[in-house]
């Protein structure tokens, strides 16, 4: 095998580097000027239209609860990835460069559009201010053609305060943004005070959901694009100030501050008109219902003096410092992409005077302005709103993911409570809002579905081959070359020579009935201080151990060998065995537990937890061993089977005898255990025995019925991850049992699969 690693993946170096400038105060002002943007003013009154007055409160109050949930899974992987790129890099340590690829994918088009909306935004309610008061008579060209001027020369406004740099784009996004949050609290402040004054108002509020339960799904997936803004806070985690703190915090703080202003707002907006003074009869709901997205502005107008004015000044606030949040956003997720060579590296460009990205700035702008000028809005910012659900939808299965295999290598600033709780009400939720957004614009789930099919496109003909690795994964350094077939796979991770051998020969027996390809393993473990591609240096102890199984395993079997760089033994065992698609894992065990943490070890617990095949473990006492009678407890469960025939082939002669020790009592006797051994093996001498009524727990038994035997073959029966207090039943037995011993651990369909995807 060749010694020489070649880095396919090298791409030319860029300056990537991006100050360090943001505060918490400027994190949570750019979460809530991408939330307290231009959705809620248009969103209000359609969601009165369509689920009534207190249809309206309750949508963004359960909106508030859902988002909650996704931004913890948010601010926990913040924490732990602090990251320009934020979901994109969430979804590659998660699921690998596809999936990370299509993450950056749909946030950069969601956020860019989002910008475009929010820039026409701007455009509508300032001109339709100045047209009121009589100042746009001079105009000599279409009033919509102006619309489309002013919106672009606002967007180009703040394309350019982002190329100032991050604090510039703080400072001037936060100022704005505490303008527009201190509006939208003085109009629910007014709702309240005119609530207290005139109790009559809440009559308003009858009925409470004219249209039932069911339609809030409708108005929850319309206005739910006005929660979607604290994703922002995880694309500056290159320029925060101590991130692993700020961004999780940051976050929250959010997503609670602004829940509470949407239900302040969309309260006031019920109690602002007074039954009969607009000359109707119509109930006040279905009245601002009527103008749907310009509800709100009628509703206010009527609430507090000068009512338009404010409403005008608000709406200017809340759309410029969402745009400005939105640009960063976009930004930053394809920046996040060039960097990492899954797009053309002008996306990675970085300006020497003010560090920020602007390659991926400027074709940022091209989609803001280009989707202003040209493109239907709302059915595009529609779009958005689905593929931002899409987006959390895969942010909070990541969470669970990348905790399940991840956990004990990140550094965590924050750990979300009651885990995985959270994500998986959020999943749900979000998947009923997806669906149930088609009633809003059957466009979407076009325009949405035909994106994510061009990312697919893109990123199998250019971003696959051209992705950087990394540090997490594993980098396969020296692999033979062997045509696959339908053979039965088995693997054999090797550590050093002392094992390789050993677990060579017991292989030829586990595998000897069954036309078989043997993989042989060795993972390195290389220090996080020394960069995977450097650490070759430890490759001969490796190369020897494999060298030792391969030569004696060669004449019997086909064999494929690997060596692979890892941070994690376990998880690099267990990657590889998801990989390759392995029917059968063998390995070795010390027999020594060193950590009151783990009950086999630190990589033995999370491959028997998570490896998606069937496990075969022999303690070192089982070297070089003839076996002539072999116990096997009998528990009733999926593991009996893999035990007897673990057994019988680990015989050392035809007249080698087993013994079965039936430790499930009345539950099935005797006929299910000969059943049972029928079906695997047909010759062998049979001895059955149940457990005697003067144990009074099955590892006393076990114990007795080894005296006299070679061997005992357990099944692993109460095994967990950690070992929470108390030991396993397992754990207790390979401490007690004096004669060499295997552990084999059976993994049905339904559990492997459910491996496989976790």
């Amino acid at each position: 095998m060749d010694e020489k690693i070649e880095n396919k993946h090298s791409t030319g170096s860029v300056d990537t580097e991006l100050a360090r400038e943001l505060n918490l105060f400027h994190l949570t002002m750019m979460g809530l000027g991408m939330m307290i943007g231009a959705g809620v003013f248009l969103g209000i009154g359609n969601a009165i239209f369509h689920a009534g007055p207190g249809g309206v409160v309750l949508t963004f109050s359960l909106n508030g609860l859902i988002a909650l949930f996704t931004a913890m899974s948010y601010a926990e992987l913040s924490s732990a990835i602090p990251k320009a790129g934020g979901a994109m890099h969430f979804a590659r340590m998660g699921f690998g460069n596809g999936t990370g690829f299509i993450a950056g994918w749909m946030e950069w088009f969601a956020s860019s559009i989002a910008g475009s909306m929010y820039s026409i935004t701007f455009s509508i309610y300032t001109l339709r201010y100045f047209e009121l008061l009589g100042l746009l008579e001079w105009v000599p060209f279409d009033f919509y053609i102006l619309e489309k001027i002013v919106a672009v020369v606002v967007a180009l406004f703040f394309i350019y305060i982002n190329y100032r740099g991050a604090s510039e784009t703080g400072n001037i996004g936060a100022v704005m943004t505490l303008g527009q949050t201190i509006f939208m609290l003085l109009i629910g402040l007014a709702g309240i005070v005119v609530a207290v004054k005139d109790p009559g108002r809440l009559a308003n509020f009858k009925p409470f959901l004219p249209k039932g339960w069911s339609a809030l799904l409708v108005t929850m997936g319309f206005t739910y694009v006005a929660f979607e803004g604290y994703e922002v806070i995880a694309q500056a985690g290159d320029e925060a100030i101590d991130p692993r703190k700020n961004l999780p915090k940051a976050m929250i703080y959010s997503v609670v501050i602004v829940t509470f202003t949407y239900m302040a707002v969309s309260f006031a907006a019920v109690v602002a008109v007074k039954h009969g003074s607009v000359g109707t009869e119509q109930a006040v709901w279905e009245w601002i219902g009527s103008f749907k997205e310009k509800g709100f502005g009628e509703a206010v107008s009527r609430l507090i003096p000068f009512g338009n004015l404010l409403l005008t000044i608000a709406v200017i606030f809340a759309s410029t410092s969402a745009l400005n949040a939105t640009i960063f956003s976009a930004t930053r997720a394809s920046f996040g992409l060039g960097r990492e060579g899954m797009l053309p590296g002008i996306f990675a460009k970085v300006s020497k005077k003010t560090h920020t990205p602007w390659g991926a700035l400027l074709l940022t702008g091209v989609i803001i302005i280009g989707v202003a000028v040209f493109l239907p809005t709302m059915d595009v910012a529609s779009s958005a709103s689905i593929m931002f659900l899409f987006l959390f939808f895969l942010v909070n299965i990541c969470v669970i993911r990348i905790r399940w295999n991840l956990g004990e290598e990140l550094t965590y600033g924050y750990i979300m409570p009651l885990f995985p709780l959270f994500p998986i009400l959020a999943i749900l939720s979000q998947g009923v809002l997806a669906v149930w957004l088609h009633h809003m614009s059957i466009l979407a789930w076009i325009i949405a579905p035909l994106w994510i099919g061009a990312g697919f496109v893109l990123y199998f003909s250019y971003s696959k081959k051209r992705a950087k690795p990394q540090e997490h994964d594993l980098l396969v350094i020296d692999e033979s070359a062997a045509p696959e077939g339908d053979e039965y796979r088995v693997m054999i991770p090797v550590a050093n020579t002392d094992n390789a051998l050993h677990l060579a020969v017991t292989t030829t027996l586990l595998c000897r009935r069954k036309k078989s390809r043997i993989k042989i393993l060795h993972m390195l473990q290389v220090k996080g201080s020394i960069p995977l591609t450097n650490a070759d240096e430890y490759l001969s102890e490796g190369k020897k151990s494999i060298i030792e199984a391969a030569e004696y395993l060669k004449p019997l079997f086909p064999i494929t060998t690997t060596v692979r760089y890892c941070r994690n033994v376990a998880r690099g065992i267990i990657s590889t065995v998801i990989e390759k698609k392995v029917n059968l894992l063998i390995m070795g065990w010390h027999g020594k537990i060193k950590s009151s943490l783990f009950s086999m070890g630190s990589i033995l617990d999370p491959v028997i937890a998570k490896a998606p095949c069937d496990i075969v473990i022999l303690k070192d006492e089982c070297k070089n061993k003839q076996f002539h009678r072999v116990l096997v407890p009998l528990f009733g469960s999926s593991n009996d089977a893999l035990a007897m025939e673990t057994a019988e082939l680990l015989l050392f002669h035809e007249e080698g005898q087993l013994m079965l020790l039936n430790l499930y009592g009345k539950r099935k006797r005797e006929d299910y255990s000969r059943n049972l051994f029928s079906r695997i093996v047909k010759n062998r001498s049979v001895e059955y025995s149940e457990l005697p009524p003067e144990f009074s727990d099955s590892v006393e038994a076990i114990l007795a019925a080894s005296q006299g035997c070679d061997l005992a073959v357990v099944g692993i029966e109460g095994s967990s991850l950690f070992r929470m207090g108390r030991k396993t039943l397992t754990e207790t037995i390979a401490a007690e049992l004096r004669i060499p011993f295997a552990l084999v651990k059976s993994s049905g369909r339904v559990e492997e699969w459910a491996k496989r995807i976790l």
